[in-house]
């Protein structure tokens, strides 16, 4: 299963619904996620879930809705985090998430990802967004054929995305990875009001947990209604809207 980009004539956002479960899974789909995300918040910022849960999510989600899942809150080494990537595509997901954190060595890293498995799975960094931001990290991604690029939060402390970077950094990023062809996410605790500043930077993909949550809190289950309230705020695809613009980066699962 691979991810490719298609022409467009206007970009929408995606929402990205992290789940924790296949329940939460089936709820997120008929809710309208676009992306569903396999994460254990429990176990951190990109905790990864069990390799059979997350097959069992892709069984029960129809194949046209991308499953991603994430590998883990692993330290930026080679071997180690190719062997989780490798173990997280063989469950059957879409696309593997991978987390640039702080510790080791993010560019060897890339590299040896998009040596041995770029080619044959979707990849999408994810950036944290509360250490020092390396924008030089994107276009090495791009070179090392990753599908796409998110900015993340490491540490849920109540504070979001918006309160580490400012517009022109956020606007910075997006625009990095558009220029190395890759589709650009947008996470990090965000909440329902921020929606529409966030739409107004024009990223692919918003990606959300806490505010799907009941009361707000990731580690707490997925609630109906705040689904439904956060996918009023996105336009769905089809839909007019001037938050759009013209683009080359739609996310495709593709068989």
């Amino acid at each position: 299963m691979t991810t490719g980009t298609t022409m467009g004539t206007h970009r929408f956002v995606r929402l990205l619904a992290s789940v924790t479960s296949e329940g939460e899974a089936r709820l997120a789909f008929q809710g309208g996620a676009d992306i569903i995300d396999c994460k254990n918040p429990s176990a951190g910022a990109l905790g990864a879930l069990p390799h059979a849960d997350v097959a069992r999510i892709r069984a029960a989600v129809p194949r046209h809705v991308p499953i991603s899942a994430t590998i883990g809150d692993l330290a930026a080494e080679p071997e180690p985090v190719l062997e989780a990537a490798r173990a997280m595509a063989a469950t059957g997901c879409d696309i593997v998430k991978v987390g640039l954190f702080p510790d080791g060595d993010a560019h060897a890293t890339i590299r040896h990802l998009g040596h041995h498995i770029a080619g044959q799975t979707a990849l999408v960094a994810v950036l944290m967004a509360d250490a020092a931001l390396d924008l030089s990290l994107v276009s090495a991604l791009g070179e090392a054929g990753f599908s796409g690029v998110m900015l993340d939060t490491a540490h849920k402390d109540g504070r979001t995305l918006l309160d580490h970077c400012d517009r022109a950094t956020l606007s910075a990023f997006i625009t990095e990875a558009h220029n190395v062809s890759l589709y650009a996410g947008l996470a990090g605790s965000l909440r329902l009001a921020q929606i529409s500043e966030l739409l107004a930077l024009a990223p692919d993909v918003l990606g959300f947990r806490g505010a799907l949550c009941r009361g707000a809190s990731r580690t707490d289950t997925l609630e109906a209604s705040a689904l439904a309230a956060v996918r009023r705020a996105i336009p769905r695809a089809g839909e007019a809207d001037e938050h759009r613009t013209p683009t080359q980066l739609e996310l495709e699962a593709t068989s």
